[in-house]
């Protein structure tokens, strides 16, 4: 009964911080940008071109969509 009891309740306590809040998960874009970019130098010097310039490419349109979400931000 207990095991019942205490793995329900680890189940909900789970779910429960793994809820987001919307208006808290938008600002990652310039860390996922960095990510992004220091794959595309890992992937380079490690000779994978493909890699490299999908993850740079990746990098850079996370941050012109993060630029201009600033910029709107700034504007409103």
């Amino acid at each position: 009964m207990t095991y019942g009891y205490l793995s329900s309740r680890l189940v909900t306590t789970a779910a429960t911080s793994m809820q987001l809040d919307p208006m808290q998960f938008g600002g990652d874009l310039i860390g996922l940008a960095v990510l992004f970019l220091v794959l595309a130098v890992v992937a380079a010097v490690l000779g994978a071109g493909g890699i490299a310039g999908l993850s740079w490419n990746i990098a850079k349109w996370l941050v012109i969509i993060f630029v201009v979400l600033a910029v709107i931000s700034a504007v409103l």
